[in-house]
């Protein structure tokens, strides 16, 4: 983890002795105590925090020490400033003094400054103490004097409130909000006489104070916000910034806290402190509201006039930026408003709606309008709002049009996370759209799929399963697509051809363009898969290596995963049976990445594993499919593992005991093609470029075909007329059919086994196909018979029989032997 020299200084720190340590103290003290700080200064100031830091312990400081520290955190070298607060993040306040301490801190407030307070409130109490401390000097009015650390303050009460919101009082609830109320809507109107400080605002300079100006270079004729600029700012003007970065967090954070009934017709706090502040005498009705519903109703009007200065042509490109940042916190302080007020739902929605309309055609307005869409989720029904072209826009044209956009994508997929239960209540598009929405993870698996992990159980219906189960073994598809999608519009259609790619070519021409569409639509409803994918996926045979779709293919099986156990929850027994009709008919018709086309039938036979042990019909309702999958001598060499699972599947459950409607005719049949693949199988060499199948499924497919004869006799003699043969075979020398010895003994043991017991029908029925409470018994539980008992009794008598051992010293003729 560390060098060898760096673990070389920190066990010298660790190991320093106490009478050393006040040496150094000393040594400390004598360099703060000259004029110049220098390089030694400094680094002993770093040898010191790396002693305080190295041990696990927290120290005191002396008093002279630690004043001087505190002393550097207003010098104007920031290395100071940021190595005194180190060293005094590691150390304990003087005893008895922690009031006075944090009172010395918070007089020379900086970002430094402000870490080291909140590292030293170590407690609830002293977090409350730091927030009155802080609060009381908010309250200086101009006439008291400059206010130089209210900048300072209220980002610093932001973070407290972040991780202790109950360390505010209700009155310092009230108090701040009143300050808000006053910084938000009563900031000056004349730009400051300095020049700005600032990278928010730009302005020309000018000698006399000017009236603040818009975006566009006109005066401004109303109050002063975020988006007015200027030469300079006065104090109020940067409070009225910082009151509304912090003014969301204030609002979730204390919308239910009750702020009184009683108006404070005597606040004076909208009267001082500004020349505008006069105005405020004159609307009572806003002054008679108490201080939280004030502050929501200087918000809304804040929020309002920010909409309406967004309409304006800024004159810079960072101005542009600027007014979409304020857009979305603008809309989300709406929304807000709305939540705990519902009254303001239909003052809001005007402005809400003609902001949508002004925006909707400008995609780069894009991440504008979730918030936008977040408002009309939470109040369109009680406002009568047709919603119906917003989500067309949020689930159409975002995905199909900014799939490539990881910003959009990241929040986009997050407002569906956050509203997920109240997208399936009241929009039903949401479910509909999942192929425009998984274009972000076909673009971009890595960074999407937690998102998807969450969203995908919602997106599995009824009515979408099977089509959503195709789509998602066309991801890796879906990906190439996209790629090819871009890469056409980059290129021109004069170079296709010559140095171009066959897939590019392929995605151009007409006669194909119905596929590559197919797999781009934005809805779901217009089939569940199509006719001609064997062709589509040997035009994208090509992009089997490419990174982007090779990560999107990696992806695929966790979802399928997720997939199927929603829908065994959601589904009736008819779909599951579709659904693995669709697992045997994908099977041979994925994408050629080999890893991922292993992984897929790994997949698919656990899968078909558990819809059958789940409804073990499902093999009777199937069993024509079933049976010509499994009568495919190809598929043991190519899908050996979906098909050894389907092999065991119909030699399990296609009998009477699982559903009646099986016949003799239908195990016959079974049998037969399960008897002819194994013989084709065991009788010849493999194909060429293939290699000797598996022990597992010639294991499979014997005690399949034991089974299937168990269960009509007739078949016994077949069966054993074939084991013998099979164990004449293997010992006349090596077959071609199975490679390792020992794996040619199991076979072959296994082959007498089974033939030993079809000697004895009524046996092998019992042994073969016993019963479920044979299968899985629970004699421990069952009350009807001796078990339990017999069970309990030996507990008993097994902990008596220790205890009497723990308690009883041993006998002298235990040592002898006797």
């Amino acid at each position: 983890m560390y060098s060898h020299g760096s673990e070389s200084f920190i066990k010298q720190a660790r190991g320093i002795q106490e009478p050393e340590l006040q040496k150094f103290y000393s040594k400390v003290i004598k360099l703060l105590q000259g004029k110049e700080l220098g390089h030694e200064t400094i680094d002993s100031l770093q040898r010191l925090h790396l002693i305080l830091s190295a041990t696990k312990y927290t120290r005191t400081l002396p008093t002279d020490l630690q004043n001087r520290l505190v002393s550097l955190l207003s010098s104007p070298v920031e290395q100071l400033q940021v190595l005194s607060s180190a060293v005094l993040r590691e150390t304990l306040p003087p005893a008895g003094q922690e009031a006075k301490y944090s009172q010395d801190i918070s007089s020379q407030l900086n970002c430094h400054t402000a870490s080291l307070l909140l590292a030293q409130a170590g407690s609830q109490d002293n977090l409350s103490s730091l927030c009155a401390l802080l609060l009381r000097s908010l309250e200086n009015r101009p006439s008291d004097g400059p206010n130089h650390s209210a900048t300072r303050t209220l980002p610093i009460v932001n973070t407290i409130l972040t991780h202790s919101p109950q360390c505010l009082t209700e009155d310092q609830v009230t108090l701040l909000s009143k300050k808000l109320v006053d910084w938000l809507r009563y900031a000056s109107t004349t730009q400051g006489s300095g020049a700005s400080s600032g990278g928010f605002f730009t302005g020309s300079r000018s000698r006399q104070p000017l009236p603040i100006a818009e975006l566009d270079g006109t005066v401004s004729g109303d109050f002063f916000t975020v988006l007015c600029v200027g030469q300079g700012f006065t104090e109020d003007q940067w409070m009225n910034v910082y009151s509304f970065s912090v003014l969301r967090h204030w609002l979730l954070t204390f919308h239910s806290v009750s702020s009184g009934s009683i108006p404070d017709i005597d606040d004076r706090s909208e009267i001082d402190g500004s020349v505008v502040s006069m105005v405020s005498a004159t609307s009572s009705s806003s002054r008679l509201l108490p201080p939280k519903e004030r502050l929501r109703e200087k918000a809304f009007q804040y929020c309002q006039r920010l909409i309406e200065q967004c309409d304006r042509k800024a004159q810079k490109r960072t101005d542009i930026d600027l007014q979409k940042a304020c857009l979305i916190e603008a809309v989300c302080i709406l929304d807000c408003v709305c939540v705990e007020d519902a009254s303001m739902v239909y003052r809001a929605f005007p402005c809400i709606k003609a902001l949508f309309g002004r925006l909707s055609s400008d995609l780069s307005f894009a991440r504008v309008l979730l918030p936008v869409a977040q408002f009309y989720l939470n109040h369109g029904e009680m406002a009568a709002v047709d919603c119906e072209a917003m989500w067309r826009l949020v689930f159409g044209r975002f995905p199909a049009e900014l799939f490539n956009d990881p910003f959009l994508a990241h929040e986009l997929l997050r407002f569906l996370r956050l509203n997920l239960e109240s997208l399936q209540l009241q929009v039903p598009q949401y479910t509909r759209h999942f192929p425009n929405l998984l274009k972000f993870l076909a673009w971009d698996s890595p960074a999407v799929v937690d998102d998807f992990v969450d969203l995908l159980p919602s997106l599995v219906t009824s009515g979408t399963a099977l089509e959503l189960l195709h789509t998602l073994l066309d991801l890796p598809c879906l990906s190439a697509t996209l790629l090819l999608q871009l890469r056409s519009m980059c290129l021109p259609i004069s170079e296709s051809g010559g140095g171009s790619l066959p897939s590019m070519d392929a995605f151009r021409n007409p006669s194909f363009r119905g596929l590559f569409l197919f797999l781009l639509r934005g809805e779901a409803g217009s089939g569940d898969t199509i006719d001609r994918l064997n062709t589509l996926l040997e035009l994208l045979s090509e992009a089997a290596d490419w990174p982007r779709v090779v990560q999107c293919a990696q992806t695929v099986p966790i979802l399928l995963h997720i997939f199927f156990n929603t829908i065994i929850t959601v589904a009736d027994k008819a779909l599951l049976g579709q659904v693995i009709l669709v697992l045997l008919e994908r099977s041979s018709l994925l994408l050629n990445i080999p890893k991922y086309i292993i992984e897929i039938h790994r997949v698919f036979s656990r899968q078909l594993l558990r819809l059958c042990k789940l409804h073990p019909t499902l093999v009777m309702d199937q069993s024509h499919e079933l049976l010509d999958f499994a009568g495919a001598t190809s598929n043991v060499y190519s899908k050996e593992e979906i098909y050894t699972h389907v092999v065991w599947a119909l030699g399990e459950y296609l009998s009477v005991s699982y559903d009646s409607r099986c016949s003799v005719r239908l195990i016959t049949s079974c049998f037969e093609a399960l008897e002819a693949v194994l013989f084709e199988i065991t009788s010849s060499a493999p194909p060429p470029g293939t290699g000797c199948p598996t022990p597992r499924v010639i294991t499979t497919l014997m005690n399949a075909l034991a089974k299937l004869a168990s269960r009509s006799h007739d078949l016994i003699p077949r069966v054993s007329l074939f084991l013998s043969k099979m164990r004449n075979v293997s010992r006349s020398g090596s077959v071609s059919w199975c490679a390792d010895e020992e794996d040619l003994v199991s076979i072959v043991t296994l082959g007498e086994e089974l033939w030993s017991l079809l000697k004895m029908p009524g046996v092998a029925q019992s042994v073969l196909n016993p019963p479920p409470h044979v299968a899985t018994p629970q004699w421990h539980r069952d009350t009807n018979v001796a078990m339990p008992l017999q069970l309990r009794t030996l507990t008993r008598l097994t902990q008596a029989h220790t205890s009497h051992a723990q308690h009883t010293p041993a006998s002298p003729s235990a040592h002898t032997g006797t």
